[in-house]
């Protein structure tokens, strides 16, 4: 460890936990002043770490400072980077490499003179192996000797065949054979009462039976780890004692309990991993391989890299090809039943095998699965490639392949349905027979579906590509399935075959040839052979420059063969092209950091000339006019961003008016919350906050416009009511504020302030009311009478003739007529007249006669003509006029005004009222209406 690291390790492990630096320390003037060469070396390391801003200058004078103070402190060691070409001078690296060079031929000619020499008898006799490549002669006797013991050398082949896993597994059973268990089970017993135990305490004690089951299994002795679990089960059932309790019964063989345990955790987890894990490997050993892969299908949805379930599919996939391999060897029988008593039918032959759905991923097909998860095959700018990837081009649509099956077209077989309407069970794919044998079941099924699609429908093969003839077509279209279904080594060599029967044709289609051979290079490529891959990129380029796929994979090639610098050209020459293609980006990144290393600082120098794209070949310039449905995301997300930064508005100026009603700055809220209004006229709060800033400031008439606006967003609006009453008392409207403050009352009676308000204003009304003057001038209206074709101008009626018209059934046709004679009535107490006017009146007319009549004296006296002469005569009729009356404008400021004898009055009509049987009303109804009046 060099002194740096140490210092940085020893330092940030004992000191700069119990030390903290503030701030302010980080400071020219006070590392100037500071002393403390502990403190200082402190602060060097806070700076150093960033954590607080990279500030290069004050690093240095903090270190300045510090070698002043203490030239031998270990802050001040730096460590030395390894020495590279790039940061040695050109004459010290000349002299390196000539030593490297002097030293690498004299062991070239020490080697030579050992050859040369003759292998003496002492040396035999030692048994010394001959120098590689010398032509001396050795004893026969002893050469055979020899190559009886020495083991032959294995080629790549044999390595390629090796089985680590498998060595792995006999390791471990020749290690289980020899381990002995160190406990008996026997004496062991399955379950525990926990009954009377807490949740706390059988959580603890079910945890520590399943270590002990843990340990049990460790130890390969799977009774007792069984034995163990079981007790943690009976103590309280959980997801993992049950999980490992089905490990050790497969490894004892016990199918059927290993399967109830993954039951068991399937019902208390449905997508548990290791329990579909453990139910696939029982349903592979109990040969129901259909439902194993159904299970490992499901594993590799949630995790897609899991070696176990790809391992595990493998496995079961090609035990189901050979299930099915040797049905179709022996044939079938024909089984026959004897019936003695039942008749039932017997399954048909033909459904002895188990069809698969078309749909269901199948012999470790997890490609087949949705496009979405899958993701776009050879598709860059959708996802970062790895090593090999790409994928062949297609003109209808991107085709998909599976991201986790390995290199070279090894799969055994691919599904297509042989009809469209049946299941299909999924056959042998051999090179060139069965493409072109379900090839033929496609094209005549009456559904044909274009290449790219999903793998379990059908697809049409002699669809047409570009300029290329039927049977290039067909041989391309193959290839792109092959390829699809990960046979990438079938799928190369219909590329092949299309490629040279493109040249043997004569067809003059470049961009067809073009996409030929960088399909052929991602074949290629997903193989590992990138010298190939890299040969087809290039004559894909020549023939269509700037072309974004096989640049894309020639790039990948050269990278994977390690030319970084011509890979790096490749890459940026395809974000020229298409700036969106994030892999692209990423291996640029990774690649100029390897190339820093190797080349130093000077490294671009050392680059090939990187091409300029023209601008007909970028594909980011072409600016297509957006669709609808982009326009109209568009046009949501700047909504919703000019809502959020209203929204954000609004609530500021609200906080700022508010804040200046709290501080008593009236003029200054009332700015705020106009400004409010602005952004949200529709807010009934900012209207009653800015009539109490008016009626702060005395200006009672904006205070009512804007508790009316108030109350017409919200009708019920206590604060509105309450405010506008204030706004009334100040303009001199007793009346209108009487009424505001009775609706307040209404609907909360414990507001003490209404009630004070209430009372000091019903002073003032009654102050009011007695200066006014008691009656008012009458006008004459001229009333014009027409008899026949003659009109003969006369006057209104008189009082007089009101009098004499009102003992013969008077109907008043106005609000006037009826003052005038309700006037009268009242000042010579005819109650008769009265109650005909009012039994020729209408109730309804009843509110819109008396809105300028209305008074105390009035109500009382209209409450008695009902009472005392139309109660007995027309119950319903006064019913309906008291359904009405309060209607009238300003009933409940002078009901309020009433004396007790109106009042016991009023009380004493309802209780008449009430006490009369009809079938309009009911008790209920006089009681609801008698609330409006009493």
């Amino acid at each position: 460890m060099s002194s740096a690291s140490y210092f940085q390790s020893h330092f940030s492990s004992s000191d700069c936990g119990s030390t903290k630096i503030p701030v302010e320390h980080l400071d020219y003037d006070y590392i100037e002043k500071c002393k403390d060469s502990k403190y200082l070396e402190k602060i060097l390391l806070l700076l150093r770490s960033g954590k607080e801003g990279i500030y290069p200058h004050l690093i240095n004078f903090c270190e300045n400072r510090l070698e002043k103070l203490n030239p031998h402190s270990r802050a001040l060691r730096k460590e030395i980077p390894v020495a590279t070409s790039a940061s040695l001078p050109a004459d010290e690296w000349s002299n390196i490499e000539d030593d490297l060079r002097n030293w690498q031929n004299e062991t070239k000619m020490t080697e030579t003179s050992l050859k040369r020499q003759l292998i003496m008898e002492d040396v035999v006799d030692q048994n010394m192996p001959p120098v590689r490549g010398s032509n001396c002669s050795v004893p026969l006797s002893w050469n055979s000797d020899r190559q009886q013991k020495r083991i032959q050398p294995r080629d790549y082949r044999e390595w390629d065949k090796f089985d680590v896993e498998k060595e792995c597994q006999k390791i471990d059973g020749d290690v289980s054979r020899n381990d002995k268990p160190a406990i008996k089970s026997s004496n062991l017993k399955t379950k525990l009462d926990s009954s009377a135990l807490t949740t706390e305490v059988r959580q603890r004690l079910a945890e520590r039976e399943k270590d002990k089951g843990n340990d049990a299994f460790r130890a390969n002795d799977y009774e007792e780890a069984i034995a163990y679990y079981s007790r943690s089960i009976s103590i309280m059932p959980t997801v993992v004692a049950y999980n490992n309790r089905a490990q050790a019964e497969i490894k004892l063989k016990q199918w059927q309990r290993a399967m109830d345990d993954c039951l068991s955790v399937l019902e208390l987890e449905p997508c548990n991993v290791k329990a579909l894990l453990r139910r696939a490997s029982v349903h592979s050993e109990l040969g129901d391989f259909e439902k194993a892969v159904e299970d490992l299908t499901l594993v590799m949805r949630q995790e897609p890299q899991n070696v176990t379930a790809t391992q595990l599919l493998s496995e079961t996939t090609k035990k189901m090809t050979e299930a099915r391999q040797g049905k179709a060897k022996k044939g079938r029988k024909i089984i026959i039943h004897e019936e003695e008593e039942d008749n039932f039918e017997q399954p048909a032959p033909d459904q002895t095998d188990c069809p698969v759905e078309p749909s269901q991923p199948v012999g470790g097909d997890w490609y087949s699965s949705a496009p979405a998860d899958r993701g776009d095959m050879g598709n860059a700018q959708k996802r970062p490639h790895g090593k090999g990837d790409g994928a062949p081009h297609n003109e209808s649509s991107n085709s998909h392949h599976g991201h986790w099956r390995g290199k070279g077209g090894t799969s055994d077989k691919y599904k297509l349905p042989q009809e469209p309407k049946e299941k299909v069970a999924n056959g042998i794919a051999k090179r060139g027979s069965t493409v072109s044998a379900q090839a033929d079941q496609v094209s005549s099924s009456s559904k044909e579906t274009p290449p790219g699609t999903n793998i379990g429908e059908p697809v049409n093969l002699d669809a047409p590509c570009g300029a290329l003839p039927l049977s290039l077509s067909r041989l391309k279209n193959e290839g792109n399935l092959l390829f699809k279904n990960g046979q990438f080594g079938d799928a190369l060599e219909k590329y092949s075959q299309a490629i040279q029967g493109y040249s043997d044709a004569g067809i003059d289609s470049p961009d067809d040839l073009c996409i030929l051979y960088s399909n052929r290079a991602a074949c290629y490529l997903k193989d590992g052979n990138s010298q190939d891959c890299i040969q087809d990129c290039t004559q894909a380029l020549e023939l269509q420059p700037f072309c974004l796929k096989p640049l894309l994979r020639r790039a990948m090639a050269y990278e994977s063969l390690e030319r970084y610098r011509k890979a790096y050209v490749d890459y940026k020459t395809v974000l020229q092209i298409d700036v969106s293609v994030q892999a692209a980006h990423d291996s640029v990144n990774r690649i100029t950091r390897l190339l820093i290393e190797q080349d130093g600082a000077d490294w671009r120098e050392k680059l090939p000339d990187i091409p300029l794209v023209p601008l007909s070949a970028q594909q980011h310039r072409r600016e297509e006019p957006p669709s609808t449905e982009v326009l109209q995301a568009r046009a949501e997300k700047a909504a919703k961003d000019a809502e959020r930064k209203a929204e954000a508005r609004f609530a500021d100026f609200k906080q700022d008016g508010n804040e200046f009603v709290k501080k008593g700055q009236y003029q200054d809220a009332l700015g705020k919350y106009s400004d409010c209004l602005k952004i949200k006229p529709d807010e009934c709060a900012i209207y009653t906050n800015r009539a109490l800033c008016y009626l702060k400031l005395e200006r009672f008439s904006e205070a009512k416009q804007d508790c009316d606006a108030a109350l017409k967003l919200e009708p019920g609006n206590k604060k509105a009511f309450y405010r506008r009453a204030l706004a009334n008392k100040g303009l001199k409207d007793y009346l209108a504020c009487s009424t505001d403050l009775q609706e307040v009352l209404q609907q909360d009676p414990n507001v003490q302030e209404a009630e004070k308000e209430l009372e000091e204003v019903t002073i003032l009304l009654k102050q009011s009311l007695a200066t006014e003057s008691p009656a008012k001038s009458r006008k004459i209206i001229p009333v014009t009478e027409v008899e026949g074709d003659q009109k003969t101008p006369t006057v209104a009626k008189s009082d007089s003739c009101l009098k004499e018209e009102l003992g013969n059934n008077f109907q008043p046709n106005n609000a006037y007529e009826f003052g005038q004679a309700l006037n009268n009535a009242c000042s010579s107490g005819n109650m008769a007249a009265c109650a005909d006017m009012l039994a020729s009146t209408a109730p309804e007319l009843l509110p819109q006669f008396l809105s300028t009549q209305l008074n105390g004296q009035t109500i009382s006296f209209i409450v008695k003509v009902l009472d005392t002469h139309l109660l007995e005569k027309d119950p319903n009729l006064v019913y309906k006029h008291l359904c009405h009356l309060h209607n009238a404008d300003r009933f409940s400021v002078v009901l309020m005004l009433l004396e007790k004898d109106d009042r016991r009055h009023v009380s004493q009509l309802f209780e008449h009222l009430s006490s009369v049987e009809s079938t309009e009303f009911t008790k209920n109804d006089v009681q609801n209406l008698a609330n409006k009046y009493i």
